[in-house]
This record gives structure tokens, C-alpha cells and sequence, in this order.
């Protein structure tokens, strides 16, 4: 076979969870600093695509099938992803990493995430880079944050969940492939999908509702707003972390463990049985 059998995927995913959670402090910080750009690219190339088209419905079809470039990047140049590393709690479960390890590995890599992604977003928003399209692309990404500063805990949380089943799956079909157009082919439908629905990632969401925070403080960009009837209360930082990246990421965790912990105790438990 010219790909890896999920087995075999179970069984590979222990060493690279050892290097990862060995990684010393700073280039965990650092991977993490890079994997936050390039979602945040990704997040910022579909809005764009999903603004200039006038058709919303083909608009958001097109914009979630840009959006796999971010995770694209993340697997190929290499990174480290919060929401891919969730997938950690395999070589856990096989008692080849500590907790300790794992817990300092997912703080320090979604720090460095949450900095790439802000630095993202502030840099296309003080640049005049969502200024596109007569400033409709900086009213979009506001009203998109504003969407997501809105939510309920409980479907912040769902929502999460099901988007890192996807996304530990999108990764987990990556390191099934043997090339790497074989892993961009795997990725990206589960990425699409979970685009396309609308659910939540955390560090996604650090570039979205970061981006509109810093659009509000630009004059241009929210006059705009304004103009266009949108209400900006409740985009604010508080509820940028506590009615968004709180629920979110802790629905990421659980969707990203699920998986891990299926692939373990279907592949690696009974293994451990039979021997």
C-alpha cells in the first residue's frame, strides 16, 4: 500500500508524540508562534475569497475550501498545532509520555499559537489590508466576531467538539499518506467540512475575533461598521476569552482526546491484550 494502515498510524504517532512533548521550551513556543500565522493566514485567505463573491452561499463554499491551506502549512513546513496535539493522549495512554509533558506541551504551544495569530491579526488589520472591497472585508471580519462573542457556553463548547474531531482527523488521515500531496488531499476535506459547518477552533478564533477587536480600533474600519448598522458591544476581550476561547478550546480538547483515545483503544489497547 502506497499509505499507512490506521494501525500503523497508532503505532508512528507514539514517536512523534515523544519528539513533540521533548521539543525544549522555547522551539515548542516557537512552532506554536508559527502554526498561529498560518491558520491565521488560512482564516484571513477564505474571508477574503467568502467577501468577494456576491452569492453568500457559494461565497462560503469557496472560502472553506481555502481555508485547509492554513493546517496545510502547519503539516507540511512544520509546526506545532494546539488542536492537532491533542491527539497527544495516544502515547499517554501508553504510558511513553508523562502528563507533566503533555500539559506543559499544550500550554506552551497554545500560547505560541495565540501570539502567531494576533500578530496575524494585527497585521492585517493596521496594514489597511482589510480595507478591501471599499472596507467591506473589515466589516465582515467584525461581524464575524461579533457572531462569535455572542454565542452561548453550551454551543461554544459543542461546536468545538465537533470541529477537533474533524481536525484530529483531517491530521490523522495526513500521517496516513506516504507524500505530501497524498496529506493535502487527506486534509483537506475534513477541514472543509468543518469550515463549511461552521464549528469552532479555538486558534482559528484567536485570529477572527482578534482581527475585529483590532478593526474596532481603527477609525476607518469602524465607521464602516457603524454605517452598516452593526453593533459592536459586545466584541470586547472579555468575551473574546471567557465566552469564546474558554468554551471553544475546551471542546477542541475533548472532540481531539475522543479520537486519540478511539485510535488508542482500538489499535493499541488489544495489541497489548494479545502480546
Amino acid at each position: 500500500m502506497n499509505f499507512f494502515s490506521p494501525a500503523e498510524v497508532a503505532s508512528n504517532y507514539i514517536a512523534t508524540g515523544k519528539s513533540k512533548v521533548n521539543l525544549p521550551a522555547i522551539k515548542m513556543l516557537l512552532l506554536g508562534i508559527m502554526a498561529g500565522a498560518f491558520i491565521a493566514f488560512g482564516g484571513i485567505g477564505a474571508t477574503t475569497v467568502a467577501v468577494s463573491i456576491p452569492l453568500a452561499s457559494v461565497g462560503k463554499f469557496i472560502g472553506a475550501c481555502v481555508f485547509p491551506g492554513g493546517l496545510t502549512m502547519v503539516l507540511i513546513a512544520g509546526s506545532e498545532l494546539f488542536t492537532g496535539n491533542c491527539l497527544l493522549v495516544i502515547p499517554l495512554l501508553e504510558r511513553e509520555i508523562r502528563l507533566r509533558q503533555m500539559l506543559k506541551s499544550w500550554i506552551i504551544v497554545y500560547i505560541g499559537n495565540l501570539i502567531g495569530a494576533l500578530l496575524v491579526s494585527a497585521g492585517v488589520a493596521y496594514s489597511h489590508e482589510l480595507g478591501l472591497f471599499h472596507n467591506d472585508l473589515a466589516v465582515a471580519v467584525i461581524n464575524t466576531a461579533i457572531t462569535k462573542c455572542s454565542m452561548t457556553f453550551s454551543d461554544a463548547f459543542l461546536r468545538g467538539v465537533m470541529c477537533n474531531f474533524l481536525v484530529c482527523i483531517a491530521v490523522w488521515i495526513s500521517f496516513a499518506a506516504k507524500d505530501v500531496a497524498g496529506k493535502i488531499m487527506g486534509l483537506f476535506f475534513p477541514i472543509m467540512i468543518f469550515v463549511l459547518c461552521g464549528f469552532e477552533h479555538s486558534i482559528a478564533n484567536m485570529f477572527y475575533i482578534g482581527a475585529g477587536l483590532f478593526d474596532k480600533t481603527v477609525p476607518a474600519f469602524a465607521e464602516a461598521a457603524v454605517a452598516a448598522g452593526v453593533d459592536m458591544t459586545n466584541l470586547t476581550w472579555g468575551n473574546f476569552f471567557l465566552k469564546n476561547l474558554l468554551p471553544v478550546s475546551l471542546g477542541n480538547l475533548v472532540g481531539g482526546a475522543f479520537v486519540g483515545w478511539v485510535y488508542w483503544f482500538c489499535y493499541l489497547r488489544k495489541g497489548k491484550k494479545q502480546g
